[in-house]
């Protein structure tokens, strides 16, 4: 397996960013490559640009080493001694949520002309929830993803098909795609989770039931794919746990597991009343090779591993992404009208573009396909309307006009959406 990973798409990001008078901002869960991205990708490309090694200044406030900085009265002095000219300094600042006052500190670096500020940070409670306002509409947030799965394929010495049993077992985490074994992969996710994405969720949160959390997240990688919401958590937590925790403390336990990245949240749109539904909605995993480590890879369904790799995917290409509904009055057997609640996977927006996608991972019967196809039909607009299935030969148009798609079309072609 070639042993370096390349992260063009990003990497152009930071390109593009440069010198654009805002700070840089990388989000994304621990471990999937921000640090290598900043510190190493971006870092070679400046000096490949002509700039200056002692015009690059670099800090991770992660390691032990450097935990004097994370106090804004030793960094930020420290900071200014490192410019020593009128020429352009680039900071490349590494877990900046471990920076006291980070805010202030980066604002007061960005706001000297010759400085051009690079971070990443892995809480989106401190970093992305609203960063625009947290920085005074100086910050430029780059949400970064574990690897994709054309990214996975760069590095990956063999067919497709077998890349893709691979990529939904033990997901993108770098570190874990280039370890050797199963057994090390296995074990690498295992530790991951334990300590460092649930250690820092316990630390940061400072939770006392830790056990509580830990199940919810149990429960939640057992439901990727199915609507949920904090009271359904709770009755099964009572039936299941004998357990008497609240839906409102289950709402701040998912609260972290967001924060933390590890889970996102796709909320309910009603596309005939054009409004979003309050609950149920859908959690999704940021990694496919986590959540199947929670569950000690034991629930391993392809067409719910499947329906998280393309949301992951549609997130990652820039597309805002709600769970459709659509609710519709058919007769019943006795010509009765009765009302009926459609689903279609994934409403995908972003500008002026809009797409209706089915995660489907078989049609082997035609009773499937008019299942799939049924919640388009009822759709009165002009905006495409795609299936992605595991065994379409090649991407047409049925007579419907809806798009069928094969999942690694869709997943190794960056504008497979455009067909």
């Amino acid at each position: 397996m070639n042993r370096e990973i390349k992260r063009d798409y990003y990497l152009g990001q930071l390109i593009r960013r440069m010198d654009n008078g805002l700070i840089k901002i990388v989000t994304g869960i621990r471990r999937c490559g921000k640090s290598y991205l900043l510190r190493t990708l971006f870092k070679k490309y400046l000096l490949e640009q002509g700039i200056a090694e002692d015009h690059i200044i670099e800090m991770a406030f992660d390691l032990y080493d450097n935990m004097e900085f994370r106090d804004p009265k030793r960094f930020y002095p420290w900071a200014k001694e490192q410019m020593k000219d009128e020429g352009k300094y680039y900071f490349l600042l590494d877990e900046i949520q471990l920076l006291d006052e980070f805010v202030s500190v980066l604002n007061g670096l960005a706001d000297k002309k010759n400085c051009d500020v690079f971070v990443t940070g892995s809480n989106a409670k401190f970093l992305s929830r609203d960063i625009a306002t947290e920085f005074g509409g100086r910050g430029d947030e780059i949400h970064m993803y574990p690897l994709s799965f054309s990214e996975f394929m760069s590095v990956y010495d063999g067919h497709y098909y077998d890349g893709w049993n691979e990529y939904i077992t033990y997901g993108g985490i770098p570190i874990v795609v280039l370890a050797e074994t199963d057994e090390q992969k296995m074990a690498l996710l295992d530790n991951l989770l334990k300590e460092t994405y649930i250690r820092d969720i316990v630390a940061r949160n400072k939770l006392r039931n830790i056990g509580e959390m830990e199940r919810l997240l149990d429960i939640l990688s057992s439901a990727i794919g199915s609507m949920t919401n904090p009271n359904k958590l709770q009755k099964t937590f009572r039936s299941v746990n004998q357990s008497k925790i609240t839906a409102t403390t289950i709402t701040k336990y998912i609260g972290y597991l967001e924060d933390s990245f590890l889970i996102e949240e796709a909320k309910r749109y009603d596309i005939k009343g054009k409004s979003y539904i309050g609950t149920p909605m859908k959690y999704y995993f940021m990694d496919t090779g986590l959540r199947n480590a929670r569950l000690n890879f034991r629930q391993m369904e392809v067409s719910h591993s499947m329906e998280n790799v393309i949301y992951n995917e549609l997130r990652k290409r820039g597309f805002h992404v709600d769970i459709g509904n659509l609710t519709v009055v058919e007769n019943d057997k006795n010509g009765k009208p009765v009302k009926k609640q459609l689903e279609v996977d994934f409403i995908c927006n972003k500008g002026s573009k809009k797409y209706y996608i089915q995660s489907a991972y078989t049609l082997e019967t035609e009773e499937k396909l008019t299942q799939e196809i049924r919640p388009f039909t009822k759709i009165h607009d002009s905006f495409k309307k795609i299936i992605i299935t595991s065994n379409t030969p090649k991407p047409f148009y049925n007579d419907d006009g809806i798009l069928m798609m094969n999942v690694f079309d869709f997943l190794l072609k960056p504008d497979s959406l455009e067909i």
